[in-house]
């Protein structure tokens, strides 16, 4: 077995073997990294731009998917009773707008102009956040906190398809947690909404 991990290593630092590490993004506990990407207005919009914030409630969302519609509302509603507390929305489009043109930056910035949206939305064009996030889905949440570490992960609540049905609000409650000092309970659910289009 010696010999075996031996010639193993030996292959290894001599190139003819390689190894492919696949990252499946962010898990609870993980701290996320910072991105710059360009909001509907044009300016550029990382997390560093909210000093003060005590956490963020990241969005992957989008103008065509049906679900993503119907939680329009609820992001929202989301932002105007957290961002003053500390926790802003920061929506973001993940889709190739090669592949879905509904999604494209100047569809984004008339999308969010119909809808008054009150939080940044952002552009992630070459397709580079979502994936070291792991968003499958629009919608797909991130709640951080301050410290930028995932504290929550999956849907806004448990109802897409009715505002008016929902029994458990997931990001309200992981939220009202963190502010106890607490964990988020669950801290992990599954993400209800349309497929992330992409070319890849």
């Amino acid at each position: 077995m010696k010999i075996f991990y031996a010639f193993a290593t030996l292959l290894l630092f001599a190139g003819l073997v390689s190894f492919t590490i696949i990252n499946d993004g962010y898990s609870v506990g993980d701290t996320a990294t910072d991105f710059e990407l360009k909001n509907v207005d044009d300016s550029m919009v990382s997390l560093a731009d909210f000093p003060d914030a005590k956490g963020f409630i990241i969005t992957f969302t989008c103008n065509h998917c049906p679900y993503a519609v119907l939680y329009e509302d609820r992001l929202i509603d989301l932002h105007n009773k957290y961002a003053p507390m500390g926790y802003p929305v920061i929506a973001i489009n993940p889709n190739d707008p090669a592949v879905q043109p509904a999604d494209g930056f100047e569809e984004m910035k008339q999308r969010a102009e119909e809808k008054g949206f009150p939080f940044p939305y952002l552009f992630d064009e070459g397709q580079n956040v979502y994936p070291q996030y792991g968003a499958t889905r629009t919608p797909h949440i991130y709640l951080l906190d301050a410290d930028r570490k995932v504290r929550y992960i999956g849907a806004i609540d448990d109802s897409p398809r009715d505002a008016e049905a929902v029994e458990v609000k997931y990001v309200e409650n992981a939220i009202a947690a963190l502010e106890a000092g607490s964990n988020p309970d669950p801290d992990f659910t599954k993400a209800i909404g349309c497929s992330i289009k992409t070319k890849r």
